[in-house]
């Protein structure tokens, strides 16, 4: 390793305004290159961390000219090199990751290797959220039950993290009950500019949720990445990507009266995905920045996964100093934030003439063109205007099954099931509205949206309009900042008065964790759902919910009032009050000054956000009493039926296995187009008859103690059991039958996926799954690709990955293989009754990234396919057999512990 950097020539001292200094930093103007300027952004952030790393190692010169050079190199998916700041973890992706790290010290021992080695080397924040299960609702103690429920059930689970932040250097957890990680991350943890050993330097950051993307809107240049991808990058490993393409979001005007933040975000996302954004960052300029807030900003990068971008990036400026400071950060921390920007590039200031850039392709956005919207019903980003909402809705019923439609006969369109809710008589039809939640990072990070609702909720009582008792409704804020100026202003009554209880401060429907439905309700149930979150893929809001829409937390409030979607605002009333009196929408639809003036009034300061910090890593009593063992090398238990050793580094060896050939597979899954991760491993709830509650059964585990799939991802017997055990799957397998179910081939039975997929491993036989367009796509979930490894597929062939899930496929070593352009399974007609080979050289260095793949079938079919190792780097995760056994071999055999690529 070379132990000088080859740029310490621009290592420059940043002075400070008035004397002294702030530190050193390497500085970009000091290059004298003018294809800086240039450059977007979000490229010179690339740069200087290339620059700021470079040791001709890991990370060398020729990696530095690549991003300099990158209006040419991007084009040619040119392969970098890039090291964050730091990594981000909430709790469903942290204890899967701890338990990696502890699985790793143990196989370092066993190797005879150094385990203190297995150490974080960046800053890891670890925020406790993903687990507030709304078991209750509707009621003033809602949110200290479902509290001390999720500690009771979560007690092992809790214990581990908390040894993890003992036995691991540079890791923080907050506590539960703090808030959700992306707007703790943004209000909180997000540093903006590093100042390390008086080295300065732009904050990054890996997250192991998609939504990581959140904190662009600051301004920090933040991605979701599979838990094994940061594991590697906690680890000092120079994470390998392709040097994106970037997308100019050129924005104009300001948003018309009552149109929220969600509506623009929503349409934002119609356009990308219509543009085509995926494994590219989004840029966003112009002059309508001015008129957007940061909250807002923050809303549109947050649903950055649902457009395909890797980020949407909003440039330091005025605004986010505001922000800053409205949050509560030092003026001493932003003066050292904005002297570094500047004098690095970094600062975008609307005070002088914009310098043009330039970017891959461009998109502009008047945003007065834009109107309220929700998106659905099943895919966040088909966006369905609001005045159009009726007529769509009846078009779906309409249409066949698929993306937008149920098939559903003309008549049975008007089917009314009756029944009894707390003691009254109660009916449903289709469209009518079962689940009503104001969650999600995406919206309960913006004071805007929140008073908006928190308006419409006072108006409407005032009215005497009520919602139907057999809604769930339920709000669980991003952070208990939102509750303080909710009860300041006063508007926190009213929407009580609703039904909108705090149920908790983390993710909860928007991740599946709705909870059960009312029994006499889950019987008749019309299958519809409507809620402010970011995700709505079919059977993840809940099992029983077929229609699922997103939406403003004002329209959250609005359709739970008219208790269905089948409903014309414009034409027909919201509710009548109790004196037999009609009013509309129009009637309690605050405006935009109503708003801006209660967030004035309701007093949304730095106090506020000091307040609620100040204490943050201060938990709950039942949290601060938990047992920790002290000891560094984690001692598994047998008997746990939450933490597992993981089974991949139980027995590894010194030596690399080597790439696997794969012959005579069989299909294990024939899947469409759009499967989500949800799909593949599923985060809700744990059903009754399904394989992993045989196995907890097995373990004494009583069903009210299942929780979720999401938090037992510390364990691989439950997780493998879960994996394709959604529901809602559609393998084309089982021809019309819908669920997680397929058919063994050699005997022809029809069975469940993991019960399938041991027959097969048990004979020795090699399995595979086909799939269509957008395979992976939703939450960066390591799941979706540890289960299928641990059922032993092989290889996914499908006709695009999302970008997330490709790359976990590759760190687990299953090869990842794309149809030609314009052919998939139905053009090639494959059916999965074929038993598939692929012709890959079993020699490491005779493989190269993106080469052509020939596939071949037992029935004389031969194909082409494109192999989606994209890097060199991932060529040597699938010859080490994944990711983390590379690093722990890197480890072993590399006398300075460093981490690098030796696979050719």
């Amino acid at each position: 390793m070379g132990s000088r950097n080859s740029f310490s020539r621009i290592l420059k001292t940043l002075e400070k305004q008035g004397g002294g200094e702030f530190g050193k930093y390497y500085s970009l103007p000091s290059l004298s290159d003018s294809r800086i300027d240039w450059l977007p952004f979000s490229i010179r952030i690339l740069l200087e961390s290339a620059i700021r790393n470079c040791d001709d190692f890991q990370v060398t010169t020729k990696d530095v000219e690549n991003i300099l050079d990158w209006e040419k190199t991007s084009p040619k998916k040119v392969e970098i090199p890039f090291k964050p700041a730091r990594v981000l973890l909430q709790d469903f992706t942290g204890v899967p990751t701890v338990v990696d790290l502890a699985g790793m010290r143990n196989a370092m021992n066993k190797l005879g290797g150094d385990p203190s080695k297995i150490n974080p080397l960046v800053p890891v924040d670890l925020v406790i959220d993903h687990s507030v299960q709304v078991d209750v609702s509707r009621s003033e103690n809602a949110l200290q039950a479902n509290m001390e429920l999720e500690l009771e059930r979560n007690k092992e689970r809790y214990s581990f993290l908390k040894w993890g932040a003992n036995a691991f250097n540079n890791m923080i957890v907050i506590p539960p009950g703090a808030g959700i990680v992306h707007q703790v991350n943004l209000e909180y943890l997000a540093r903006v500019v590093f100042n390390t050993n008086g080295i300065l330097y732009p904050d990054t950051v890996f997250g192991t949720d998609s939504h990581t993307s959140m904190v662009d809107g600051l301004g920090v240049a933040g991605w979701g990445v599979g838990g094994i991808e940061a594991e590697a990058a906690m680890l000092g490993q120079a994470i390998s990507m392709v040097l994106p393409g970037v997308v100019g979001f050129e924005l104009s005007g300001s948003l018309k009266n009552g149109v929220t933040a969600t509506d623009l975000v929503l349409t934002v996302a119609k356009m990308l995905r219509q543009h085509g954004v995926v494994g590219n960052f989004v840029e966003f300029y112009g002059k309508g920045m001015s008129e957007i807030s940061l909250p807002d900003r923050a809303t549109i990068a947050n649903m950055s996964p649902e457009y395909g971008a890797t980020m949407g990036f909003f440039p330091v400026d005025h605004v986010t100093l505001q922000y800053l400071k409205l949050t509560g950060r030092s003026d001493d921390m932003i003066s050292m934030i904005e002297t570094y920007l500047r004098a690095n590039k970094m600062f975008m200031d609307y005070s002088k003439p914009e310098k043009e850039m330039a970017f891959s392709s461009h998109l502009k956005l008047n945003l007065e063109d834009v109107e309220p919207c929700v998106s659905g019903p099943k895919r966040p980003h088909d966006q369905v205007l609001l005045k159009d909402m009726k007529a769509d809705w009846h078009a779906c019923l309409d249409r066949k099954v698929g993306f937008k439609g149920y098939g559903i006969l003309k008549e049975d369109q008007s089917k009314i099931v009756k029944f009894e809710s707390v003691g009254l008589p109660a009916q449903l039809k289709h469209g009518d509205i079962v689940i009503a939640a104001i969650t999600s990072c995406t919206n309960t990070s913006n004071p805007s949206v929140m008073i908006h609702s928190g308006l419409l909720a006072k108006k409407a009582c005032n009215l005497g309009l009520e919602v139907k008792p057999w809604i769930k409704t339920s709000l669980a804020p991003g952070s208990r900042v939102v509750t303080k100026y909710l009860e300041k202003s006063g508007l926190l009554s009213y929407l009580k008065k609703l039904g909108f209880h705090i149920v908790g401060y983390g993710c909860t429907t928007c991740i599946g964790n709705s909870g059960d439905l009312d029994e006499s309700v889950a019987s008749a149930i019309s299958e519809n759902a409507v809620l402010s979150g970011n995700r709505n893929f079919e059977g993840r809001i809940h099992p029983l919910t077929r229609a699922n829409y997103l939406a403003s937390p004002p329209l959250v409030v609005a359709y739970a009032l008219a208790g269905t979607v089948d409903i014309d605002f414009e034409t027909e009333p919201i509710g009548v009050s109790k004196d037999g009196k009609e009013f509309f929408l129009r009637d309690i639809w605050p405006s935009s000054e109503e708003v801006a003036e209660q967030i004035v009034q309701s007093n949304v300061l730095p106090d506020m956000f000091k307040s609620v910090y100040e204490t943050i890593t201060e938990g709950h009593p039942t949290w601060n009493d938990l047992y920790v063992a002290s000891n560094r090398l984690y001692e598994w238990d047998p008997k746990s039926s939450y933490i597992r050793e993981p089974p991949n580094l139980k027995d590894i060896s010194v030596t690399p296995p080597g790439p696997y050939e794969v012959k005579d597979a069989y299909c294990l899954l024939n899947l469409g187009d759009s499967i989500t991760t949800d799909h593949i491993s599923p985060g809700g709830s744990i059903h009754r008859d399904s394989p992993a509650a045989k196995y907890l059964k097995e373990l004494g585990v009583d069903r009210r103690d299942f929780n979720s799939y999401g938090s037992r991802r510390g364990n691989d017997e439950v997780m493998v059991r879960g994996t394709f055990g959604n529901i809602r799957l559609v393998n084309k397998l089982m021809e019309d039958e819908v669920g997680p179910n397929t058919i063994h081939i050699p005997s022809g039975e029809k069975l469940p996926v993991f019960d399938a997929a041991m027959r097969y491993k048990k004979k020795g036989q090699d399995t595979i799954v086909l799939a269509g367009a957008e395979y992976g796509t939703g939450s960066a979930r390591d799941w979706a690709a540890k289960g299928p490894k641990l059922m032993g597929v092989k290889a996914v062939i499908a006709k695009s990955f999302e970008r997330i899930h490709r790359s976990n496929l590759a760190g687990m070593g299953i090869i990842p293989l794309c149809f030609q352009p314009g052919e998939d399974a139905e053009t090639l007609e494959l059916t999965g009754h074929e038993r598939y080979t692929i012709d890959l050289p079993n020699d490491i260095s005779k493989i190269t990234p993106g080469q052509n793949i020939i596939v071949k079938t037992n029935n004389g079919k031969l194909f082409k396919c494109k192999l989606r190792f994209d890097t060199e780097v991932e060529l040597a995760y699938f010859d080490h057999g994944d990711i983390l056994q590379y690093v722990i071999r890197s480890f072993i055999t590399s006398k300075n512990g460093n981490v690098h690529c030796a696979c050719k």
